[in-house]
């Protein structure tokens, strides 16, 4: 059923970092007069808007309200993808690393950063590319050096940074990794090793309430940038039949994280180790892997639990026929494309609200970027194949 009313975002799309395989994202949360700022839409940087007229719904003094979203709403804004940083592994926001001390956390955290920060496959999962900076707050550089040439020789990669030193959250820690993010633009991944090293000062450290508050903190962080920060933490004394309630402290940490890592092993002399997975945006895993004691890297040895795959949505197929890399790019009105795609049987404005919802995938999956603006005439819609590199 066609509705009237007006689009959310004024001009609205997606993507990941210009040096990446994706394209950049801007992560701007915006309202107008109409909407409330938790829709977190984007409005792309040629919008020609007036942000300084972007303002919050108007509340009478002394009355309070809620910020509210429509179904309508939500179905005509682009929300940010949560784009892979390993694909099927581990995306955009904050996760928790957790592990008994000497496990093997910090062999890993380095393995990872250097796959994400040349762009390497880790164990055969694709990885998206990008700068990563390593507070290694247990280490010094000697230590690193050392490590790092074990694993992977004398070859270098140019976008991976250490820190061995680092201010507390309360301290000025969230200025510091604001600072590395503006001086390089396509990070990708932080990783904080350890928890206990970032921790406030003062406070009560044991409550829930702590733990959420300091995990919601580095969240707002990574979502505000649109990257991934990965805090390693330590696993409790007492055994459970949950991996995931071993977690030490309260349950307030993995309540506020986007997800969570338990490596753990048998025996500590053991090489084989098992990574149980859980997350907001990703399903359930458990990997086995084995710790190559010469090249001092973890392998897979297998995945008990296989990842489910969304099934085939005919109308991103349609368009991925229309735009590709023979024919980079499409403009025009929702009309217009259902011209294009004969076999395809909905409303014009079905067809933008199906666009907008599958806008995520159709960039992941079939590499199109999507972006759909309200002008004058009425929405218009740009289409465009990314290429790879």
């Amino acid at each position: 059923m066609k509705t009237d009313k007006k689009a959310t975002v004024s001009d609205s799309s997606v993507g990941a970092d210009g040096k990446q395989p994706l394209i950049k994202i801007d992560k701007k949360i915006i309202t107008d007069s109409k909407v409330q700022d938790n829709l977190q839409a984007i409005i792309s940087k040629d919008s020609k808007q007036d942000k300084q007229s972007i303002t919050q719904c108007p509340v009478s003094a002394g009355q309070e309200r809620l910020e509210i979203v429509s179904m309508e709403e939500l179905y005509d804004t682009v929300y940010p993808p949560k784009i892979p940083v390993v694909d099927g592994l581990i995306y955009n926001g904050t996760y928790l690393f957790v592990g008994a001390p000497k496990v093997g956390k910090s062999f890993f955290m380095a393995q990872l950063g250097y796959h994400v920060s040349c762009g390497k496959a880790l164990w055969g999962y694709p990885v998206q590319q990008g700068a990563v900076l390593y507070l290694a707050l247990e280490d010094d550089y000697a230590r690193l050096q050392k490590r790092l040439s074990r694993m992977f020789g004398v070859e270098s990669t140019k976008d991976f940074y250490f820190a061995t030193q680092s201010k507390n959250l309360n301290e000025g820690l969230e200025e510091q990794l604001n600072n590395f993010v503006k001086e390089h633009k396509n990070a990708r991944l932080i990783i904080i090793d350890t928890l206990q090293k970032v921790r406030e000062v003062c406070g009560d450290k044991s409550s829930y309430a702590s733990d959420y508050e300091i995990v919601t903190k580095l969240k707002k962080f990574s979502d505000q940038h649109g990257i991934c920060l990965l805090v390693v933490h330590h696993t409790r004394k007492m055994e459970s039949s949950d991996s995931f309630d071993m977690i030490s402290g309260t349950n307030g940490l993995l309540g506020a994280a986007d997800g969570a890592f338990i490596m753990q092993k048998e025996k500590r002399t053991e090489n084989k180790a098992v990574l149980e997975v859980a997350g907001r945006d990703q399903q359930d895993q458990r990997l086995i892997l084995n710790f190559n004691r010469e090249q001092c890297v973890w392998e897979l040895v297998k995945a008990e639990t296989e990842l489910w795959r969304e099934p085939p949505d005919s109308l991103l197929d349609a368009i991925a026929k229309v735009v590709s890399k023979e024919q980079p790019e499409w403009k025009g009105t929702a009309s217009e494309l259902l011209v294009l795609l004969p076999k395809v049987d909905m409303a014009a404005n079905i067809l933008t609200r199906r666009l907008n919802i599958g806008a995520e995938r159709l960039l992941l999956d079939y590499r199109i970027h999507y972006v759909c603006n309200r002008g004058h005439d009425g929405r218009r819609i740009t289409l465009k194949f990314q290429e790879k590199d």
